[in-house]
């Protein structure tokens, strides 16, 4: 049906709602599409995001990504040999970053207040792992988009862990990180907490500031790759 809309030219919720007739849509069909549109519009004047999150399937809300590309939050989180123990938040928009440490300034308030200031969050396997572990941990339920770039990597066949999806990119971390995988950061943590040596959590901030950085020309590769093959040019 999008294709068909494409090639009779309408491309946008303004050229369907100006259109009389739409073929291959009735009349009575087209009335409620258009009283859907217009709702979507008005929402999306104020911004509000929690009503995008729930009318779009998560699967697609990858198409938000063009529009609200600079207030998107990309966070990664590192746990301790329980998943349930978080001992980093990573956040960053795409340039700075924002760490969060157990014991420091990992606290619910803060973690809301971060995410308050994006309109959308984009994770790497997040739907599976952090997402549902923040939300139990800190007792809250995540109301704006959330792109899950594992699930929009697939789809152009990107296929692996986070790590080997930057290679085939040709994305390619320091030298002291190259190695580092999920069980080295937990290792990382129980060092830090023995020895208190400031280079054990450095490193494992390093590595968390790696992991969320990332992010941001994974999905403006996989999301662009993604349209082109859905709009078939």
């Amino acid at each position: 049906m999008e294709k068909n809309l494409w090639e009779v030219g309408i491309h946008t919720w303004s050229d369907f709602l100006d259109a009389k007739d739409v073929p291959g849509i009735s009349k009575q069909k087209k009335y409620f599409y258009d009283a859907q549109l217009e709702k979507a519009q008005k929402n999306l004047e104020v911004e509000n995001m929690a009503y995008f999150a729930a009318q779009l399937p998560s699967v697609y809300h990858w198409r938000l990504y063009d529009h609200f590309k600079e207030e998107i939050v990309y966070l990664d989180i590192e746990t301790g040999s329980r998943n349930d123990n978080i001992t980093v938040i990573g956040l960053s928009d795409g340039v700075d970053t924002k760490i969060m440490l157990k014991g420091q300034n990992m606290h619910r308030e803060i973690l809301l207040d971060e995410l308050s200031k994006h309109k959308i969050l984009v994770t790497f396997n997040g739907g599976t792992f952090d997402v549902p572990i923040l939300q139990k941990y800190f007792g809250f339920k995540l109301e704006m988009p959330h792109i899950d770039l594992r699930h929009v990597c697939a789809k152009i066949g990107l296929n692996g862990g986070l790590k080997e999806i930057e290679k085939k990119l040709g994305i390619n971390r320091p030298e002291e990180l190259e190695c580092l995988r999920g069980h080295n950061a937990v290792e990382l943590w129980k060092m830090w907490c023995v020895t208190h040596e400031e280079r054990f959590l450095d490193l494992l901030i390093k590595y968390n500031e790696e992991d969320i950085l990332n992010l941001k020309p994974i999905a403006d590769h996989a999301i662009n790759e993604l349209w082109k093959r859905t709009k078939g040019f």
